[in-house]
């Protein structure tokens, strides 16, 4: 089944999210994201997810290699983006990389639920959503 030309980012939150709630409204907007479209990542995007799947404090709710095995999937099935329009707007300069790739990569929504990046909505005309609204925005055609 092809999927639909949709871009979208997911930041760090939505991901970890995704990994250790896979019933969360969290990982529903991550699943829908996949079925409409093609997450996107950067190398700094890529970087500091792995920086934090490596923290001890998850070894308590997932092993360390069902985190590596996850990394390798997501690595698998975001579409690489060079981020080459510096963003320094948000008020968290580490969040500047999600815009960024939202940016570069054309992204049709950027899916998080940090309010330093929400309060941005819309950033150059790139929806910013929290998982709910983009649940409620984008919807899955089962025609």
């Amino acid at each position: 089944m092809a999927r639909a030309s949709h871009r979208w980012v997911a930041d760090t939150n939505i991901i970890v999210s995704r990994l250790l709630l896979p019933s969360s409204i969290a990982a529903n907007a991550f699943h829908r994201a996949l079925t409409l479209g093609n997450l996107l990542a950067s190398d700094a995007t890529l970087a500091e997810l792995a920086e934090v799947l490596a923290r001890p404090k998850f070894d308590k709710y997932i092993s360390q290699n069902e985190r590596l095995e996850f990394f390798a999937y997501l690595s698998r099935v975001t579409i690489r983006i060079e981020a080459p329009h510096p963003v320094e707007i948000c008020r968290d300069p580490k969040d500047d990389k999600f815009l960024s790739l939202a940016l570069s990569g054309a992204a049709d929504a950027l899916l998080t639920g940090d309010n330093d990046l929400l309060m941005l909505h819309p950033f150059l005309g790139t929806p910013i959503l929290n998982p709910s609204q983009f649940l409620d925005t984008f919807r899955v055609d089962i025609n």
